[in-house]
């Protein structure tokens, strides 16, 4: 669905965040303690680790700026110099989860030539373009991948701050099973307040390890959308690991307990995490619900879940000499696999 979101002014008149997100799996054998992801997380010196025990574990790094000085993302080929710092975390999710998140803010320089560091690090999370900034050109840059610029290297900031969690010596290095990390690209462009802006939110599957997601939404409510890209990350990556369980496990194709024994990772590790509203602010609920009703990420997830606990029925079945036969047993329709839609909210 389109819709309009402002006056045609070329995005000129809109402030711009983007940043990754990366999710992986925490390279240990087991879930570690809330403990110990809080000392997993705590390198920052004097700086807390932010925790939640409830209703899952979860813990936060404090934020580290990174330096950038490069052209911004741009479609068109427009190049437009941003200087400043992109701010990241790393969070542990259930003691099993990792993630690396960094974003910055697009502002205008007040000058057209670069100041002293010290200017930038006193806008810790904030890059300002020298030149004619063009919000719409370096966002379809950035969230495209088709930049005809070379921007920051967004990805790898966030993967740094996830390496400085995985070469901790407190891990053993051992991950319970082979899976891939996921990125996430996202931009958030705030418009000016006007009775004919209209919320939008964007989601797109680009390929089997990257996702997409662009938001046109009012307010100033930074944290709080960071946190739910950052869940909408974490339960993108789930999904997509528990459909390749289930599809290396290929039901059908076996004997069950061979079937079961494939499966066990997603019993053992996944299945318990899946709490999509769980970080999510209240007031960007009904965002998620409309994704949500859109996308059918938890019908995707029941449907695999379902699929899991009858094999396992099923095994059991057969263990006692009581197998219903092939032809009784019918799997549940597959959900469409869908790679992108939008969601107006006005």
């Amino acid at each position: 669905m389109s819709s309009r979101t402002g006056p045609e002014t070329g995005g000129t008149d809109r402030e711009l965040t983007f940043g990754a997100v990366r999710t992986g799996l925490l390279l240990h054998s087991t879930a570690v303690t809330q403990e110990l992801a809080a000392e997993l997380l705590g390198f920052v010196p004097g700086e807390q680790v932010r925790q939640a025990r409830r209703p899952m574990g979860y813990a936060i790094s404090p934020e580290i700026l990174t330096g950038v000085d490069c052209d911004l993302p741009s479609r068109s080929g427009s190049r437009v110099r941003g200087i400043g710092t992109f701010a990241s975390t790393a969070t542990i999710t259930g003691g099993r989860v990792l993630q690396g998140s960094s974003c910055a803010r697009v502002r205008p320089a007040g000058q057209d030539y670069r100041m002293p560091w010290s200017h930038y690090l006193a806008r810790p999370g904030a890059v300002e373009a020298v030149g004619r900034l063009n919000t719409d050109d370096v966002a379809d840059g950035f969230a495209s991948g088709r930049s005809r610029t070379n921007g920051p290297l967004v990805a790898q900031i966030a993967d740094h701050v996830m390496s400085k969690v995985q070469s901790s010596p407190l891990l053993d290095g051992r991950r319970p099973f082979s899976c891939p990390r996921t990125t996430l690209r996202w931009t958030l462009e705030t418009p000016p307040p006007g009775p004919d802006t209209i919320d939008r939110i964007h989601f797109a599957e680009t390929d089997s390890e990257t996702r997409t997601l662009r938001l046109v939404l009012h307010g100033g409510r930074l944290p709080l959308i960071r946190t739910f890209v950052e869940n909408l990350a974490l339960h993108d990556w789930l999904l997509t690991v528990l459909r390749t369980l289930v599809e290396k496990a290929a039901p059908g194709t076996g004997g069950t307990d061979k079937v079961v024994a494939r499966l066990r990772p997603a019993i053992d590790h996944i299945l318990h995490l899946w709490m999509p509203e769980a970080r999510i602010d209240q007031t960007l609920r009904p965002f998620w619900q409309d994704l949500e009703s859109h996308s059918g990420l938890t019908a995707q997830w029941k449907l695999l879940e379902n699929r899991i606990r009858d094999q396992v029925a099923l095994a059991i079945l057969s263990r006692q000499g009581t197998t219903p036969s092939t032809a009784e047993h019918h799997d549940p329709p597959r959900t469409p696999h869908r790679t992108g839609y939008t969601v107006d909210r006005s």
